[in-house]
C-alpha cells in the first residue's frame, strides 16, 4: 500500500470513526435504546437470495433483525443497534463478506415514519461529518437536502424496464432489470426511494391492505448506491409461518441451502407486536458516500 493510499485509508477510518459517534447520539438523544444480539445464531432470518456463512452447529447472523423484533415483542419501543453481520459469497466493490450494518426499529410506527427517521439522520450525519449536507462520489455532486424523489417499482420498472413486476412477477427477470435497467436510471444527483416492493421480494415487510400484491417497503439510493432497507414490519405470525415456508421451497427448488425455522421468533409474533417500523443502513457504504471512495475495501479494515 503506497504512502497516500495509506493517507486515504487512515482518513476514512477517523471518518468512520467520527460517524458512528454521530449515529449513537442521533438515536440516543431521540430516545432510542442501543441494544446488542447474538452474532452467532442457531438459525438465519430465510430470505431467497442471501446465504449465511455456517459457525460450527450454528451461523453467523446475516442480520440482527429476528432478535430485535423479539425484543419489540417484549415492550421494548425503540431500539437500535451497530454491528457485524455476515453473508457467505458476497464480495466485490459494495460487499465484504462481513460487513458493519446499523438496524433501528420503533412501535407504533409504519415504513413512513421510518423514512423521516432516515431523512433527519442523513442530514445529521452530513452536517456533523462534512459541516454541509452536498457530496462528491464519482464526480457527481449529490445534494442530499432537501430534495429526494419517491418513485413506486412499478412506475420505476414500467418506465426504464418496460414491465409490471407486481402484476406479472418473475424472480430472475425482476433482479436482473433491477440491477441492470433500473437502478442505472435513478438520479445521482439526490437521494432517491424506490417504495412499494412485490410482496414475493419482502418477505418479513407487511401487505398493503388496499393493495396485498405490494409490500409496504422502500429502498434507498445515493448516488446509484443502495443505502438503506425499510419495512413497515410484518407482525402476523400466521402470514410470517407461510412466507418463511414458501421461501425455503423456493431455496430448496433453487439448489441453495435451507434453513429451518426461526421458532422462538415466530412464538414471539405469537406473543404480539403492535405496529412498527424499521431499517437496515450499511454502514460501510454510507462512509464511502461521505469518503468518496469507490470500493468497500478503502473503508474498513482487514477486508476478506
Amino acid at each position: 500500500m503506497t504512502s497516500d493510499s495509506l493517507s486515504k485509508m487512515k482518513s476514512a477510518l477517523v471518518m468512520r470513526s467520527k460517524l458512528i459517534h454521530a449515529v449513537r447520539s442521533f438515536f440516543i438523544d431521540r430516545g432510542f435504546v442501543e441494544v446488542e444480539t447474538p452474532v452467532r445464531i442457531p438459525v438465519p432470518a430465510l430470505e431467497l437470495h442471501i446465504d449465511a456463512e455456517p459457525s460450527g452447529n450454528c451461523y453467523l447472523r446475516t442480520s440482527p433483525e429476528l432478535h430485535m423484533k423479539r425484543l419489540l415483542s417484549a415492550g421494548y419501543e425503540r431500539i437500535f443497534q451497530i454491528g457485524s453481520c455476515f453473508r457467505r459469497g458476497e464480495r466485490g466493490r459494495l460487499h465484504n463478506p462481513e460487513f458493519t450494518m446499523l438496524e433501528w426499529y420503533r412501535l407504533n410506527a409504519d415504513y413512513d415514519d421510518i423514512l423521516l427517521d432516515t431523512k433527519a439522520l442523513v442530514s445529521f450525519l452530513a452536517e456533523k461529518i462534512l459541516n454541509g449536507t452536498s457530496l462528491v462520489y464519482n464526480g457527481n455532486k449529490i445534494e442530499l437536502m432537501p430534495i429526494w424523489d419517491c418513485i413506486s417499482v412499478e412506475e420505476a420498472f414500467l418506465l426504464y424496464a418496460g414491465w409490471n413486476p407486481v402484476m406479472h412477477f418473475d424472480t430472475d427477470r425482476f433482479n436482473i432489470d433491477l440491477i441492470e435497467k433500473v437502478e442505472p436510471k435513478l438520479s445521482h444527483d439526490h437521494p432517491v426511494v424506490l417504495k412499494d416492493y412485490p410482496a414475493e421480494v419482502a418477505a418479513l415487510a407487511r401487505r398493503k391492505t388496499v393493495r396485498p400484491e405490494v409490500a409496504e417497503r422502500w429502498e434507498l439510493y445515493i448516488g446509484g448506491m443502495e443505502l438503506v432497507n425499510a419495512f413497515s414490519e410484518l407482525t402476523d405470525p400466521i402470514e410470517q409461518r407461510k412466507r418463511f415456508e414458501e421461501c425455503s421451497e423456493e431455496r430448496r427448488k433453487a439448489g441453495r441451502e435451507t434453513y429451518q425455522l426461526d421458532e422462538e421468533f415466530l412464538r414471539s409474533l405469537e406473543h404480539g407486536i403492535p405496529a412498527a417500523g424499521g431499517a437496515a443502513l450499511g454502514i460501510d457504504r454510507l462512509v464511502m458516500l461521505m469518503a468518496g471512495a469507490e470500493e468497500i475495501d478503502k473503508v474498513r479494515l482487514f477486508c476478506q
